[in-house]
């Protein structure tokens, strides 16, 4: 019995296993481990105020993205993709040239980093956080925890034609501009006409758009603050306030949601 005891305090106390990121770029796949990461000559601490997963300001060991992703163009687009499947968007150009926000990917030590609630794993093993956010308007779902792994790929416009508004609409339609916000705010969750890479939230089209079984008023509770429509304890979808999605950018994805009600692939 003491020794059972003394391996399963040695199991309890023993560090994280290393993990591995795997960074595809078009050119070839590259495997980094946590140890190569973290001894990178680049890595540096940082901390991050007002972390949108941890919510409170946080340090890390993290490396600037753009390093590891050489040769990429500022047009291309990136994806995270968590162990879970979660797949997060990101256009290249935020990540590159950030207009005053930096982009890093934090690395989990051996000691691990804090839970992120009752019953959940940490943000490890790898998780893009961001420094001054605000100067790019980086939302929540651009920062992606749990990343496994990161793809340079078309952009989801390229990738996935069933989403497009109408090709008759004017250049300065609500529903286009709804479209960039959809893209930006509900694609790493939630497909649309049946297409995307999203395996957690439902498709926005098929059967039905929330624009047809909600009211306009009761859809922007919904997007500000879920819980204040429907309550339950595992509930996974954030709320979007005025700082990541402005009045008019809701007005435009109603705009776009309601376009592509009309739209519905079969």
């Amino acid at each position: 019995m003491r020794s059972f005891l003394a391996c399963l305090l040695l199991l309890c106390a023993a560090p994280l296993m290393a993990a591995n990121l795997v960074v595809d770029t078009g050119k070839g796949a590259r495997t980094f481990t946590t140890e190569q990461l973290l001894a990178r000559p680049d890595a540096r601490d940082i901390e991050v105020p007002e972390d949108v997963s941890y919510h409170r300001t946080t340090r890390y060991r993290a490396v600037p993205l753009r390093a590891l992703l050489p040769g990429v163009p500022a047009d291309a687009h990136l994806q995270f993709v968590a162990l879970d499947g979660f797949a997060a968007e990101v256009p290249a150009s935020l990540a590159l040239e950030g207009r005053g926000a930096e982009a890093w990917l934090a690395i989990e030590p051996a000691a691990g980093w804090p839970s992120l609630g009752e019953g959940k794993p940490s943000a490890g093993p790898f998780y893009l956080v961001w420094l001054h956010p605000e100067a790019a308007h980086v939302g929540p779902e651009q920062w992606p925890y749990q990343v496994a792994s990161i793809r340079v790929l078309a952009s989801p416009a390229a990738r996935f034609p069933a989403m497009h508004p109408a090709a008759s609409l004017p250049a300065d339609a609500p529903a286009r501009r709804g479209f960039a916000v959809f893209q930006r705010n509900c694609l790493s969750c939630h497909t649309l006409n049946g297409q995307g890479d999203a395996k957690l939230g439902p498709d926005l089209n098929v059967p039905h758009s929330p624009t047809e079984y909600l009211r306009d008023d009761m859809f922007r509770t919904l997007v500000r603050n879920p819980q204040d429509l429907r309550h339950w304890p595992q509930a996974k979808m954030p709320g979007f306030d005025r700082k990541v999605l402005s009045d008019a950018d809701l007005d435009d994805l109603v705009a776009y949601l309601k376009h592509m009600a009309t739209r519905k692939a079969h």
